[in-house]
């Protein structure tokens, strides 16, 4: 038994061992053709067989062979494999005949046509019942495309089941796997189909049906993490569901429900096979964002297929900046870019198009703008504007040309109209760690006070441009700064590194051409270097009109020549300057520091001019050759000046016959207040007279305060010469008041002292009071027919006045006088002729003589005592005695009526006989020719009666 068992098995074994060995020992070729025709029904397609073939029992009847082709050649449709597998029905095979079970091929290359025309009516054959084909390993090309990898199975029950397919792949470098049901085809020819593909960043199903000459139509869903994988568009998830038709040169979906980012959308997506590949995506959304999808169109990477993408959107973003009606389409075709009719609403209601294309990494847009709040618009995409003048940058329009490059951004043509401003320039951007900018603008107008209200702090400005280099340049037509307008005006300017460069800013300043250059440094300490002004006009009279005031607008001066250099450089809290100027033959020499920060600084300064009196009349109309004498103008004064106010605290002045020093000081805190001393070798003041009509500008006095000390060696005015003078002017609260006034006058020794009282509501109001004692008079003392030509004595006086010109004060001068002179004469009558003629004998020659003694000749006196009183500008003569010598004495009366130079006196002398009647002499009309009216009629009848 054992023997049996151990035999049967050696027979078995013998058995196993001859089906695994024998058919490797038979000679297989004469199967070759069979083999080939077998496959060729089973794959539908021509299949030739070159490589050698073998059969093989177990573990399973398999036949294997090599260097497979199918397809007739120029067919489009082609596979090569290295080895055709077929599983064989060992039942059939041991009948004699093959019945394959399973096809497979392996590492096999097959290529399919594109378009996909020919895949696309497919059938399966309706003699394929039960199949079980593989493919291993193997390689399939679609057009460009190469999957990688591929396995897949293709399987089916029977003559009424579905073919059935399912694998794997690699394409790009991504794993994927697909699945897919192939229905048997209907009476009519339809035979439904079911496709699935996954991605890593994608999946998606189609179901439908294949129509006899139509293609395929049904209905597609995809999500997936990542729509930039598979389209120029933002990394984002999606999702969509929509109708899908295929045929040989079209397969769109269209009707599509999607969900791109979390935002719904409704769209498009159509391959288009002839004449030439192209894929066109249409998306309608109610919101998008465009950073995604403008970064992934920006990136331009070549694509299978040429690819067309139409957007819209009621609402969007980009770059953090709110848009509106968002349209446009792009093209993607070999790496390049195409932008058409895109167009979108900014924050302000500013309309935008523009379309362009690439070119590399070039980026060209031309765009369109306009909009009726440009203001809202600029601020919205970052600029600061929230500091400018509200009335500013609202209805704008305009054009521009910008070309996005990796490493800049530039705008070469710009031309809009920003209210009333018309500019025109270009910029470029550079990208980097330290970025740079340039810009170029033009412009019609600028007015600076509604660009820069807040006007330009040097400190925030270095903190906001420290990290960015910049070029500008500006020009403008005109430029205005409040009164000030410049035109032609330009600007070359340059910031790098921590160093702002004014390479030049010029323009032609109220008739005045002006050049300006220097470097500034940024940083915790901003320094100035190489700062160099310089202006030149044939005219300083525009100039002249920015100075606050009306002074000294129409002078002669103003309309000289103008000359300006000023230099310097240093740290704005310690900044050296010098420079000069010219005016006509007016020259200024400086040079000082400047505080800026603290508003404060320091000079020392020069002002010459030949002529002090031309000087004077060229800019103050004055005519000073009479009082200031002949002589060229030198001030040489050292100034402090800042918020706190004005100080010389020394200054020397020569001006004609004028030579004086001191030191003054101008508070600016509440009310001005000016103190210092005034010192004089010689002080010529000018007087325009008692009869003049002009203002003396009294006023002026009332809206400052102050107290000045003043003393002069030798004072003239009105041709009166005061020597030693000295006093002190006070003002206060609209009230000048000049104290401790002493001199040494005509011998004498003066005290007064005068007060003026400003008030807006009534004409300024002057007293002045005091004493000269000692005064001598050794010439005519007013130059008018009857008056004091010697003599010596004391005045006394207390006067007061109102008016705002002299012509008014002395018609108002109240007050009281007193004269005690002694041993002078009085011209124009002969009181001792007079009185000496009335002793001769004949009575006719003494009235003669007494006569012409009263109309000619000269008073020597030994005393003249007299009182008046002023009122309305008219001296009354109150108690006037004069004692003349040879013992003759008078009596005078009447008045002078000062405002209009007027006379009306009445002088009674006591002739030689006590007993005889006065004669008299009355002097009335103009001061400067009197009408003398000798009075003997009394005498001459006394004088007969004796």
């Amino acid at each position: 038994m054992k023997r049996l068992a151990a035999a049967l098995v050696s027979l078995l074994l013998l058995a196993v061992l001859g089906l695994w060995l024998g058919p490797r020992l038979v000679d297989w070729e004469p199967w070759r053709g069979r083999l080939a025709e077998l496959a060729s029904d089973r794959l539908g397609r021509t299949v030739t067989l070159d490589g050698p073939v073998e059969l093989l029992l177990l573990p399973q009847p398999m036949v294997r062979a090599g260097g497979v082709a199918i397809g007739d050649p120029g067919e489009e449709f082609s596979v090569t494999a290295q080895l055709l597998r077929v599983r064989l029905d060992l039942g059939a095979l041991l009948a004699g005949r093959l019945a394959p079970r399973e096809i497979a091929l392996v590492g096999a290359e097959l290529t399919l046509p594109w378009p996909p025309g020919a895949l696309l009516t497919l059938r399966p054959p309706a003699w394929i019942t039960e199949l079980d084909a593989r493919v291993e390993n193997s390689r399939v090309r679609i057009g460009d495309a190469v999957l990688e990898g591929v396995n897949a199975r293709l399987t089916s029950a029977g003559l009424a089941q579905a073919i059935e397919s399912s694998g794997s792949f690699t394409w790009a470098g991504r794993a994927a796997r697909f699945s897919g049901t192939l229905g048997r085809p209907g009476w009519d020819g339809v035979a439904t189909l079911e496709l699935s593909l996954t991605l890593p960043e994608a999946s998606g199903t189609a179901r439908g049906v294949l129509v006899p000459g139509a293609g395929f139509e049904g209905s597609v869903e995809a999500r997936g993490p990542d729509l930039a994988a598979l389209m120029a568009g933002p990394a984002v998830p999606f999702r969509l569901a929509g109708r899908l038709n295929a045929s040989a040169e079209l397969i769109a979906a269209d009707q599509l429900v999607m969900d791109v980012g979390g935002v719904p959308a409704r769209g498009s997506i159509a391959l288009r096979l002839l004449p030439a590949p192209r894929l066109d995506v249409a998306l309608v959304a109610s919101r998008l964002d465009l950073d995604g999808w403008v970064a992934a169109l920006r990136q331009g990477a070549a694509r299978p297929v040429p690819m067309a993408l139409d957007l819209s959107a009621e609402a969007g973003s980009f770059q953090g900046v709110a848009l509106r009606r968002i349209r446009g389409a792009a093209t993607l075709e070999d790496g390049r870019l195409t932008l058409t009719d895109v167009s979108l609403l900014l924050p302000g209601e500013a309309e935008m198009e523009f379309a362009g294309a690439t070119a590399g990494g070039r980026l060209e847009l031309r765009a369109r703008f306009a909009g009726p709040d440009m203001r809202a618009t600029l601020g919205a995409v970052g600029l600061p504007v929230e500091e400018l003048d509200p009335g500013l940058l609202r209805r704008g329009e305009g054009r521009f040309r910008l070309v996005l490059e990796e490493a800049q951004a530039a705008i070469p043509e710009l031309a809009a109209t920003l209210g009333d401003i018309r500019l025109s320039g270009a910029g470029v951007l550079r990208h980097g760690p330290r970025p740079a900018l340039g810009i170029g603008l033009t412009m019609d107008r600028l007015d600076l006070a509604r660009w820069l209200p807040q006007g330009l702090d040097p400190a925030q400005a270095s903190r906001a441009l420290g990290p960015v280099d910049l070029n500008l340049r500006l020009a403008a037509d005109r430029v205005t700064l409040g009164e000030a307008v410049m035109e032609r005006a330009s600007l070359d300017g340059a910031l790098e590194n921590g160093r702002l460069t004014l390479r030049r800013l010029s323009g032609r300043l109220a008739d005045t051409d002006v050049a300006a250059s220097g470097v500034l440094a940024l940083g915790p300490q901003l320094r100035l270097q190489d700062l160099t002004i310089e202006a030149s006009g044939s005219s300083g009279r525009g100039v002249m009109g920015l100075v606050p005031g009306e002074w000294p607008d129409r002078t002669a001066i103003a309309g000289m020549p103008l000359a300006l250099r000023l230099s310097g450089g240093g740290t704005l809290d310690a900044l050296a300057l010098r420079g000069g100027a010219e005016i006509g033959e007016l020259r200024l020499e400086a040079t000082g520091t400047l505080d800026l920060p603290q508003r404060k600084g320091s000079a020392s300064i020069t002002l010459r001019h030949p002529g002090a009196p031309r000087l004077l009349a060229e800019a103050f109309r004055s005519d000073a050759g009479s009082w200031l004498g002949e002589g060229s103008f030198s001030l040489i004064a050292s100034l402090a000046a800042g918020p706190q106010g004005v100080s010389a605290e020394s200054f020397e002045l020569v001006a004609g016959a004028m030579r004086a020093r001191g030191a003054l000081a101008l508070a600016l805190g509440g009310r001005p207040r000016l103190t210092g001393r005034l010192s004089a070798e010689r002080l010529p003041l000018p007087f325009v007279g008692w009869r003049s009509g002009d203002p003396l500008g009294l006023e002026a006095l009332a809206g400052i305060d102050g107290e000045v000390a003043l003393e002069a060696a030798r004072l003239e005015i009105a041709g009166i010469v005061a020597e030693q003078a000295q006093a002190t002017v006070k003002l206060a609260e609209g009230r000048m008041a000049v104290e401790a006034v002493r001199a040494r006058l005509a011998g004498g020794e003066l005290e007064a002292q005068a007060s003026l009282a400003i008030d807006a509501r009534s004409p300024p109001r002057l007293t002045a009071e005091g004493r000269l004692a000692g005064a001598s008079i050794a010439g005519p003392l007013f130059g008018v027919p009857v008056d004091l030509t010697a003599g010596r004595g004391d005045t006394s006086f207390a006067l007061s006045a109102t008016g705002h010109a002299p012509s008014a004060l002395l018609g108002t001068l109240e007050g009281q006088i007193g004269i005690a002179m002694r041993d002078g004469v009085v011209a124009g009558f002969d009181l001792a002729a007079a009185a000496q003629a009335t002793t001769l004998a004949d009575p006719i020659a003494a009235e003669r003589a007494t006569r012409r003694a009263l109309l000619d000749g000269a008073t020597a006196f030994d005393r003249l005592d007299a009182t008046g009183r002023l009122t309305a500008g008219r001296l009354r003569l109150e108690d006037a005695r004069l004692a003349a010598e040879g013992g003759a004495t008078a009596t005078i009366g009447g008045e002078i009526d000062l405002a209009r130079s007027a006379l009306d006196l009445h002088i009674l002398s006591r002739p030689a006989v006590p007993e005889a009647p006065d004669l008299g002499l009355r002097l009335t009309g103009p001061a400067d020719g009197p009408r003398a009216l000798p009075e003997t009629a009394a005498w001459a009848r006394w004088r007969a009666a004796q």
